[in-house]
């Protein structure tokens, strides 16, 4: 049985992504070896990117500019951003326990 994409999945080339981001290609290259953006390759090697690969950019600069921080530093800190995110998330969804004093 043969199964067929309905629609192409999208996916920025590049010169695509880094027009549409905002920056240069090569920085895109960087972000990508350092670790800090996710690429594909396609069949020829080049790398390919999610469009949701964008709000990463932006969160990047957003850090980058106002942190002045550098980029092993940037990998830290984003790691440490989605860690909380996840405690949160996961503080969120705890049921509460009537009833108990807190320490505060």
């Amino acid at each position: 049985m043969t199964i067929y994409a309905l629609a192409r999945t999208a996916r920025l080339d590049l010169e695509s992504f880094a027009h549409d981001c905002g920056i240069h290609p090569d920085l895109v290259l960087r972000l990508v070896r350092l670790g800090l953006l996710d690429a594909e390759q396609d069949g020829f090697g080049g790398p390919w990117f999610e469009p949701s690969q964008i709000a990463q950019v932006a969160r990047i600069q957003r850090l980058r500019s106002g942190f002045s921080l550098n980029y092993a530093a940037l990998g830290l800190v984003l790691d440490l951003l989605d860690r909380v995110s996840v405690l949160e998330a996961a503080a969120r969804h705890r049921p509460r326990r009537t009833g108990v004093s807190t320490w505060t």
